[in-house]
Order: C-alpha cells, then structure tokens, then sequence
C-alpha cells in the first residue's frame, strides 16, 4: 500500500449510508444484512486489519463531554469555561501547576482508573481467530487493557501513559503513571504542588503527555517498532483476502486510516471495506462494490456481530 493520492478518487462521488441505515456492496440495506454481511466476511478473510478512531472509546463509555465531563471538571468549567475534555487539553492554562492539575486528572480517568469497555472485548472476540493488526489514532490504552496483544497494535498518536520532553531532545518516553497519580491525588484548588511538576532527566525541559499536538512529537522506539510491524502486516496480505475494518474514525486525520483504507480496498480485488460509524458511515463510489457500510452505535454494533458470528 502506497502513499494515498489525495486525487485517487477525485470526480467519483461518494456513496454515504442513511442515518441508521446501511448499504452492501453497493447496495442499499438494513443494519441486520449489514451484520449478517460483515460476519460472513470475518468468517472468510485471510485477514482483518482494524483501523479504530475515537468514536470506538466513547461507545465504550469514555465520553470528553456531558455528564462525565461536568462530573470530574467543574471547577475547570467554571474557572476556565471549558466545555469539554478535547477542548480543555488545547487551553493556554496560566502556569505549570494548573496545566498538570488538568492532564493529571484527565490521564488518570481516560487512562488509569477506567476499565476497558465492552465494546474492546466484543472486538477482541471477533479478531482473535484471524491474523488481524490494528491501527489506531486513540491514546487510551482501552487495546491493551481489553487483552489485545501490543504486538499488533500501533498506537499513531501517542499514549496518555508516557511522558516526552516538550523540546523531545532524545526521542525518549518515559512511563508516567505514579506521576501521575501522585499530581491527581495532591492537587487542590486546580493546582499541583510546584515540587511535582516533571522535569526531562536528560535537559532539564517541562515534561508533557505523549501526544501529537505540534512537530516535536516523540515517535520513540515503540513508536517505530510498531510501524514496522504494521507496514510488513500490509505488506504481506496486500494481495490477499483482506477485511479494512475501520470503527468510529472521524475527519480529523483521515490520511491516518481512513484514506489508506480506501486506496486498499481500490488496489486489491480480494479486500473489503467496512466501515461502522455513526452519521460518518461512507466510501468512495469507486469502491462501493466492495464495501459494507453501516451507520449504526458501536458498540450495539460490536455486540450485535459477536452473536451473528456465534450462531
């Protein structure tokens, strides 16, 4: 799979399913024989690469917004007027201190003290006869916590469990989580103490979570190793019978899995393209007739196709 072409499918139109809809293989369907569908070809492909956005944590209850939000950062809403935890992490806070009450807080509730969801669990049962790899733009951990081997996992992203120097001197991570529970657990009034604040052991620079927000993110040796896993995971099913399953990714980064998907599914006669999302569920007219869309909740979704492949 190359570089996608940003004119691959330029002209084509686009084929986008109806909101609790789903069309199959260019045809318009219900979600039942949508389910039914994707069963079959999880049944018979060679292999399933999973292509998993954040969509696929918030079906598993891990929600930036409403209620849970409002539950664990009230204090930052009204001090701050933060609306939400996607907004809050790109707030200018004052110093330090406040900055690592809020990521703190938010790691350990999005990371640490959280189970994995159902949804995770309901995915690992449907992959785990298959030779599958995922790819994912999620920084959660929800994979792993849910049993899924790291080994097939590519974290594009980041993970809220590592810190990197904010000037990434040395393409470093470092594990953060009693940092991080130690900054949550004695913080007050929406402030660290001073003394808490993590430092780069190699140049002195502020620690930040392990995130892509700007070009000096830290794609560290994990980082590398993975991507070498899943280039030669493409690599070697390229021409074979293989499902692109993409689950609750968005527009933000679509060159991340999305297009990629795509350009597959257009190169290789054997592939199929799914995709469940809902109110995004769509693909490219071109490769319609090898695709399973289905605008629907994933994790009902999820559940939904564990029993069909179970019956």
């Amino acid at each position: 799979m190359g570089i996608f072409a940003a004119d691959a499918f330029l002209g084509g139109g686009y084929g986008r399913v109806e909101r609790g809809g789903a069309l199959v293989r260019g045809r318009t369907a219900d979600i039942a024989a949508a389910t039914g569908a994707l069963a079959e070809e999880l049944d018979a492909c060679d292999a399933v690469l999973v292509g998993a956005g954040a969509g696929l944590s918030t079906a598993a209850g891990l929600s930036y917004s409403g209620a849970r939000f409002h539950e664990h950062f009230a204090d930052f809403r009204d001090a701050y007027g933060i609306t939400d935890m996607y907004s809050g992490g790109f707030h200018p806070f004052p110093d330090a201190q406040v900055y690592w009450a809020w990521w703190s807080r938010h790691i350990l509730l999005n990371r640490y003290d959280v189970p994995p969801g159902k949804p995770y669990l309901d995915l690992l049962a449907l992959v785990a006869d298959k030779d599958f790899f995922v790819i994912t733009t999620n920084v959660d951990h929800q994979f792993q916590l849910a049993g899924f081997d790291k080994r097939r996992l590519f974290y594009t992203q980041g993970d809220y469990g590592l810190f990197q120097c904010a000037r990434n001197c040395s393409d470093e991570t470092f594990d953060n989580e009693s940092a991080i529970r130690e900054m949550a657990a004695r913080q007050k009034d929406m402030r660290v103490p001073a003394k808490l604040i993590p430092t780069c052991p190699r140049c002195g620079a502020p620690l930040v979570p392990n995130l892509r927000v700007d070009g000096r993110f830290c794609e560290d040796r994990g980082w590398h190793e993975a991507a070498a896993r899943y280039r030669e995971f493409r690599r070697i099913h390229a021409k074979d019978r293989v499902l692109y399953l993409e689950l609750g990714v968005g527009n933000n980064t679509p060159v991340i899995v999305k297009y990629p998907f795509w350009e597959a599914a257009q190169t290789n006669d054997n592939a199929t393209y799914a995709c469940v999302n809902r109110g995004e569920a769509y693909a490219p007219t071109a490769i319609l007739d090898r695709s399973i869309l289905a605008d629907e909740d994933l994790g009902e979704a999820l559940q939904a196709l564990r029993i069909a492949r179970s019956a």
